[in-house]
């Protein structure tokens, strides 16, 4: 079956990170957006807080904000990845790579969300390299 020359055969990644929202962040925006990837950071503290954060405030300022909306889902799918990928790590102790896997996994989960932060703040939409987009 040949493709017409000038139509565009359709995309092999089928999970592609969604378009940015359109126009400039506010202040107010920006900053709820740098809150959504580091409350990332409660994982340390609480028991999936590390999901419970970014869940919280795109729930309350989705509505409002649409780069909040945006960054929060964003923040959201990468921490259920993270947390996906700490999950098989710890499954893999019992094989011994699962010891090097789950420091890997946590390095590049605070690799992330410090430069998602940051890139937030500076009111660029950023994009995950690695995460699951299972919230639309």
């Amino acid at each position: 079956m040949s493709v017409p020359p000038n139509s565009v055969p359709p995309p092999n990644n089928v999970t592609a990170p969604p378009p940015a929202p359109v126009g400039t962040p506010s202040a107010e925006e920006k900053q709820w957006a740098m809150f959504a990837h580091l409350s990332a950071l409660a994982g340390c503290i609480i028991p999936f807080g590390s999901i419970i954060g970014p869940l919280v405030i795109w729930q309350i300022k989705k509505n409002e904000m649409p780069f909040v909306d945006d960054q929060g889902k964003e923040a959201l799918n990468f921490q259920i990845t993270a947390a996906i990928a700490a999950i098989i790590s710890v499954a893999l102790i019992i094989v011994l790579i699962g010891f090097l896997l789950i420091w890997a996994v946590a390095i590049a989960d605070l690799v992330f969300i410090i430069l998602a932060s940051i890139a937030a703040n500076n009111g660029t939409a950023y994009r995950y390299p690695v995460a699951l987009r299972l919230i639309k």
